[in-house]
């Protein structure tokens, strides 16, 4: 719930979300001769007499009676009479709950606190703050819902798994070229903070291999870990390979043992790099230089584990076209990406998703025709980022909030997938919660977008063999099998404000007339959820009937229809 918990900034300076209360002001600095993590400590000087001294952070989310743990690493020098623990959801005298620190030392000490909290606040504070003569230092605090899972917010946790996403990617992204595994390793309490080498904002890497992992444990999905392939080296990335995947017996087996895991996780998805063609990303070189280290990579990585599936970085153009040529044998699937703005018009909004990614799955098809030597090699592409990405930043850095035409266009992104399934192997929305995620939250609140509606949706009742499928130029469909085969569902996108009564044509199917449909409609394309607020936008489930082989869809809308083999 704390930002900045490691004390990266400052206390009272820039943009640090700490600052000094009561008599504090002037007497609080930091300190790098104590410091527990990272390049300081907080240093709060006490004198006997004053009333009581510290530092707090406001602006924190509290809902009445939920109960709420943490710690601090605290030491003292001097005669202090202890330090206490607040929490403050008002600003009267008896709006807190008090956690007392009785006794400090000269070497840092854990303690562990809990409060219960007792009114909703958007606008609640924790307080540390000291009494007495002498000096208190302040290494790092915790502040999480008692209700967490595993450091897991529950309420994210529980969209997530309605999401039951087959893959995650990790850590992303621009920040990956930035990124050492190393740091997020071990006691989480004792791992430096960085600043995040790719956006704005503190990384206090509490969140490293092992608490990805416990993820996918939790959400019974398949990890997809990316490696620094910008400024890391490939010494560094063979070392997470053997890290993840190494027996006990190799040295980054043993410093996983001793980490308290062991088992190796056995990841089969490995990505070299993120978008290394641009001059954004951190450790970009030219193409010619970059397909070399591609390559050195790769031979690295598979002398560690010579199973793992490797994804090369690709780019439509040149790009992608040279990484086939040169690096053909040193991956097995290839990267794209692709994100759309906002377009006049609800067709021409919705529609450029589809037509992208079918451009994207032409280029490769001719990939695979010209390029010599790449005949017979298969290499299919993971479109491990794609979405929407325009509008004003509601949910913090990034934070774009998504409307009922963005759910338009990623159910109709989704069934371009289908279509070219003999090219796209892999396709992973960016990204997953907050900045451009398919759930938002609020420090008391998760919601999900109108995207992640469509993405649970079409992952839970599409089937996964698809068929041929025509549709109008307003409508956009996809018909495909349940597994079994005893099932044919049709997804539909209606980007039109009127309804509309579709003509069904079947060739080489007898379904029954009765079945199910889903839908996820709106009268106004703009339309949204709000995790603060209304949520308007959901799944509905009814009856559905094919009688005279019309079906009916609703204005805005994306339906679901599931029919059984007569």
């Amino acid at each position: 719930m704390l930002a900045d918990r490691k004390f990266f900034t400052p206390v009272g300076e820039g943009d640090s979300p700490w600052q000094p209360i009561g008599t504090a002001a002037g007497r609080v600095s930091m300190d790098a001769g104590h410091a527990f993590v990272g390049e300081h400590a907080v240093r709060l000087l006490l004198r006997k007499g004053d009333a009581e001294s510290g530092i707090a952070q406001k602006g924190l989310g509290l809902i009445e009676g939920r109960r709420y743990v943490g710690h601090v690493w605290l030491a003292g020098e001097g005669t202090t009479e202890g330090v206490e623990l607040s929490l403050h959801w008002g600003p009267g005298e008896h709006d807190c709950v008090v956690a007392p620190v009785t006794r400090l030392t000269s070497e840092y000490a854990r303690t562990g606190f809990g409060f219960t909290a007792g009114k909703s606040t958007d606008d609640g504070s924790l307080w540390i703050t000291g009494s007495g003569e002498g000096t208190v230092y302040v290494g790092t605090v915790s502040l999480m819902p008692a209700d967490n899972v595993e450091g897991f917010r529950r309420d994210t946790l529980e969209l997530l798994k309605e999401l039951d996403a087959p893959v995650y990617r990790w850590p992303g992204g621009n920040f990956v070229s930035g990124y050492d595994w190393r740091d997020g390793i071990g006691d989480r309490d004792r791992r430096p903070p960085r600043k995040n080498p790719a956006w704005k904002g503190i990384e206090h890497n509490d969140v490293g291999i092992h608490e990805f992992m416990d993820l996918c444990r939790l959400l019974g999905t398949e990890p997809y870990v990316a490696i620094n392939a910008g400024l890391g080296s490939a010494d560094n990335a063979a070392a997470e390979l053997e890290y993840l995947n190494g027996g006990r017996d190799t040295p980054m087996g043993r410093l996983r043992g001793e980490h308290g895991h062991p088992e190796p996780w056995g990841v089969r998805f490995i990505g070299v790099g993120n978008e290394m063609y641009g001059s954004w990303q951190l450790g970009n070189v030219p193409l010619g230089d970059y397909t070399r280290r591609h390559n050195e990579f790769v031979d690295r990585l598979r002398k560690v584990d010579p199973t793992a599936k490797i994804v090369a970085v690709g780019a439509v153009g040149d790009w992608s076209r040279t990484m086939l040529r040169d690096c053909a044998d040193h991956m097995d699937l290839m990267s794209e990406h692709v994100y759309w703005q906002e377009r006049p018009g609800l067709l021409s909004h919705v529609m450029q998703a589809p037509a992208s990614l079918r451009a994207i799955a032409e280029a490769h098809r001719a990939y695979a025709k010209e390029v010599p030597g790449l005949q017979g090699q298969g290499i299919r592409v993971c479109q491990d980022e794609w979405n929407y990405w325009y509008g004003p930043e509601v949910f913090g850095e990034l934070g774009t909030r998504y409307f009922m035409k963005d759910a338009l266009g990623c159910a109709a992104a989704l069934q371009e997938f289908g279509r070219d399934s003999d090219v796209f192997f892999m396709a992973n929305y960016a990204q997953t919660v907050n900045v451009i995620g398919a759930i938002k939250t609020t420090p008391t609140a998760a919601a999900m977008e109108t995207t992640g509606l469509v993405l649970s949706l079409y992952r839970h009742h599409l089937g996964v063999v698809p068929c041929a499928t025509e549709s109008t130029p307003t409508l956009d469909a996809l018909a495909a099998w349940s597994e079994d085969r005893k099932t044919l569902t049709i997804g539909v996108v209606n980007a039109s404000t009127a309804p509309a009564k579709i003509d069904l044509a079947l060739t080489g199917a007898d379904l029954a007339e009765a079945g199910r449909c889903w839908e996820i409609a709106s009268d106004d394309p703009m339309a949204f959820n709000d995790p603060a607020g209304a949520r308007p936008i959901q799944i509905r489930e009814r009856a559905a009937s094919r009688a005279g082989d019309t079906l009916s869809v609703a204005p805005c809308s994306v339906t679901l229809f599931a029919f059984p083999v007569r």
